[in-house]
């Protein structure tokens, strides 16, 4: 079994929620106290091993690029006021032998869609699929690191769900359930709360193995008129090739401004304790 090396960013959304700041600034780049929401990510994905990381990007991403990219004048500059500790805080940003490659979704036609961009650039090799609106604290080696154990394991594609009870399962993707352990016989975007089929909510977090692509090239438009990840995990889900993966630490939404607020009070909170 190919061993879990490449992770996918899709980082080309708007972020409207968060105008004026993110008119100018890719909201991935909005800082969780003094590091942004992009880089707790690609940390996340670096501690389950994976050593490529893909960006999905699109027009006005490009302070991302520069985010990960070697800065040697911000370097020299503060090495030269002995501030030896910044300086290596910004080369170390990514470790040795991690690559970053960027790759443009031309026009927003859903998460599926951007996916489906990655697709030179994974290969025919399991990926993971990190969105970084959804901010994890954990402990350990994080939650992309349990789903590659899972994959691991079965060889099977694998969702990161929590419970949602009441009105807001309607906000997410949700699992049907099969009926052994962990298995997942379905996924339907956000239904309506009485139709939801469980309380299990897929989250922003996924290891897809990459027949996912040739599925996708054939999903039609689903919800929002635009082309659905769930819908094509669905199909994978109607051939017994979908697990679940309990969450293992706390999600914040930071596509809302309540829930990036709730993530900042809660690692300010960490670190002060």
């Amino acid at each position: 079994m190919t061993k879990l090396r490449k992770a996918v960013f899709p980082v080309a959304g708007f972020g409207t929620r968060f105008l004026p700041a993110t008119k100018a600034m890719p909201k991935e780049l909005l800082p969780i106290v003094d590091k942004p929401l992009i880089q707790y990510a690609a940390e996340e994905a670096i501690a389950a091993g994976i050593d490529t990381l893909i960006f999905v990007t699109g027009r006005n991403k490009r302070a991302i690029e520069d985010h990960f990219d070697n800065n040697r004048e911000l370097e020299m500059a503060l090495r030269a006021k002995g501030k030896d500790e910044q300086a290596d805080m910004i080369k170390n940003i990514l470790p040795e032998g991690v690559e970053c490659i960027f790759v443009r979704q031309p026009e927003q036609l859903g998460l599926g869609h951007a996916v489906l961009c990655a697709e030179r650039a994974v290969g025919n090799n399991p990926f993971a699929v990190l969105l970084a609106d959804d901010f994890l604290a954990y402990e350990g080696d994080g939650v992309t690191a349990d789903l590659a154990r899972a994959y691991a394991a079965s060889g099977k594609t694998q969702l990161s769900v929590m419970e949602v009870n009441g009105p807001d399962i309607s906000k997410y993707g949700v699992v049907v359930p099969s009926d052994t352990r962990d298995g997942v016989s379905g996924l339907v975007e956000k239904p309506s709360h009485k139709d939801a089929p469980s309380n299990l909510a897929s989250i922003g977090r996924y290891v897809l193995t990459p027949d996912i692509f040739e599925i996708l090239r054939h999903q039609p438009a689903g919800s929002g008129g635009e082309i659905q990840l769930a819908d094509a995990i669905n199909t994978q889900a109607a051939n017994n090739a979908v697990e679940a993966v309990p969450l293992d630490g706390h999600r914040f939404d930071c596509g809302s401004v309540q829930g990036y607020l709730d993530a900042i009070t809660h690692i300010a909170a960490k670190r002060n304790g």
